[in-house]
C-alpha cells in the first residue's frame, strides 16, 4: 500500500458534426496527479507477478476552438478538464540487481476517468441568444505502462511509472449556432469525445508481512555474502555531482480575450480573440550541480541555453465589427526563437545510504528568458 503524485499531458478530441474543422477541435489538458494504490505481488525467484488498484485525483483543465467548420460559421470554445483517475492492472516484472532489489515491469489493465467541461458559442450574431452545453461523465478504457521500483528496506520501495491511458468518452449534445452565408440556424446536434493521456508518476510503498528491519532475502543472488556486511546508515562528509545533457521540450501558451456584456463584465468562456502559441520545438544544452553537505542539506542548480526550430501561433477572432465573417483565423510561422534559464534550489534527505537519497526541496530561484520572432502569415480559406 502506498501513495503517489506526478504529472503529464493529455488531449480530449471533439469531433466536429457541422463539417471538417479549418482549426481547432483538440482540447490540450495537462494534469498534476496525486493518489494511492494497493496491491499483491507473488515472486517466483526473479520474477514478480502483481495485481494493483490505484486512484488519483487530478488538477487539470484545458481549453481550445472547436466545431469552426468555416469562417461563416459562429464557432464554439470547448472546455476539458479530468478531475478523478482509476487503474485496475496486472504487472509482470524482473527483479535484478546485486541483492535483487531493484525491480523493472511492465502494466497493463483497465482505465476509469472522470471529465467534466463544457462548450460554449462565441460571439453570436447580434440578437441571437448566447448557447451552451455542459457535460460531467464517467467512461472506461485501458492502461498501459511501464515502471521500475528500488527496495529501500524489505518494507519500503519508491518507484518511478509512466502510463499511457486510452478513453474513449460519449456523445455530448452541442447547441445550435449561427450561419452567416447562407444566413441560417444550424440545428443543435452531437459531438464525439474521445481521451489520451500521458502521465508518469513517483510513488512510496509500504510491504506487508516483512520485518522491517530483517535481512535481504536468502534467495536473492549474493544475499549470503551480503548477510556479513552491516549496513551503512550514511555516508558522512561532502559530496558534489555535476554534469551536462541535451533536454527536448515541447511548449504550447494561449491567452484568450474575453467577451464584454452587462455589467462591464468580462465572461471567460466566451471569447472575442486568442492568440495560441503551440508546437514549440526546443533543443537546449544544460550544465548542472548538486553539492551535498554532512547534515543532509544539499543545493542543486542548473543553467542552460537552446532554441526552437519549428512553433506556430493562431490569431483568431470572433464577432470583429466591420468585417464579414463570425470567424478569422491567421496563421503565422515561427523562427529565430530561443530562450534561456537558470535554478537554483535547496532542500533536505530524510532518507539516506551509501546506495539511495530521498529528499524535498524548495525551489529558491527561477530565472527564464525566452524571445520569438513570427514570420509567414496566411489565413485559410472558408
Amino acid at each position: 500500500m502506498g501513495g503517489h503524485g506526478g504529472g503529464g499531458y493529455g488531449r480530449t478530441s471533439f469531433s466536429n458534426p457541422f463539417g471538417t474543422s479549418i482549426y481547432g477541435g483538440v482540447v490540450d489538458v495537462p494534469s498534476f496527479v496525486a493518489g494511492g494504490q494497493i496491491g499483491y505481488n507473488w515472486q517466483n525467484s526473479s520474477w514478480v507477478f502483481g495485481l494493483e488498484l490505484d486512484a488519483s485525483v487530478a488538477a487539470a483543465n484545458g481549453s481550445n476552438t472547436c466545431l469552426a467548420a468555416s469562417h461563416w460559421i459562429v464557432s464554439a470554445n470547448c472546455n476539458a478538464g479530468p478531475n478523478l483517475f482509476a487503474t485496475g492492472t496486472g504487472r509482470i516484472g524482473y527483479a535484478f540487481g546485486a541483492l535483487g532489489r531493484t525491480l523493472a515491469y511492465l502494466k497493463t489493465g483497465v482505465a476509469w476517468q472522470n471529465n467534466r467541461g463544457d462548450v460554449v458559442n462565441n460571439v453570436e450574431p447580434e440578437g441571437q441568444p448566447q448557447e451552451e452545453t455542459h457535460f460531467d461523465y464517467g467512461r472506461v478504457g485501458g492502461v498501459i505502462g511501464l515502471g521500475l521500483e528500488q527496495a529501500l528496506t524489505p518494507a519500503w520501495s519508491v518507484n518511478v511509472e509512466y502510463h499511457y491511458l486510452h478513453l474513449a468518452g460519449p456523445s455530448v449534445a452541442t447547441a445550435s449556432t449561427a450561419q452567416l452565408s447562407p444566413p441560417t440556424i444550424l440545428p443543435a446536434n452531437t459531438t464525439s469525445l474521445s481521451s489520451n493521456y500521458h502521465i508518469g508518476r513517483v510513488g512510496l510503498n509500504y510491504h506487508f508481512g516483512v520485518d522491517p528491519g530483517a535481512a535481504p532475502r536468502s534467495d536473492a543472488p549474493c544475499a549470503e555474502s551480503a548477510r556479513s556486511v552491516p549496513p551503512i546508515s550514511y555516508a558522512p562528509g561532502w559530496s558534489f555531482e555535476g554534469g551536462s545533457r541535451l533536454w527536448l521540450s515541447r511548449g504550447r501558451f494561449q491567452w484568450d480575450h474575453s467577451a464584454i456584456f452587462n455589467n462591464d463584465v468580462p465572461d471567460p468562456s466566451i471569447l472575442v480573440s486568442r492568440l495560441a502559441y503551440h508546437g514549440l520545438d526546443g533543443l537546449s544544452g544544460e550544465e548542472f550541480g548538486r553539492v551535498d553537505s554532512p547534515w543532509g542539506v544539499f543545493l542543486k542548480g542548473n543553467v542552460g541555453i537552446g532554441s526552437f526550430n519549428k512553433g506556430k501561433m493562431n490569431d483568431e477572432d470572433w464577432g470583429v465589427r466591420n468585417e464579414l465573417y463570425p470567424y478569422q483565423t491567421t496563421l503565422s510561422g515561427q523562427s529565430n526563437g530561443r530562450f534561456a534559464y537558470y535554478t537554483a534550489d535547496a532542500g533536505y534527505d530524510f532518507l539516506r545510504s551509501a546506495n539511495y537519497k530521498v529528499g524535498a526541496y524548495r525551489l529558491g530561484l527561477l530565472q527564464p528568458e525566452l524571445r520569438l520572432h513570427w514570420l509567414r502569415s496566411d489565413r485559410p480559406s472558408g
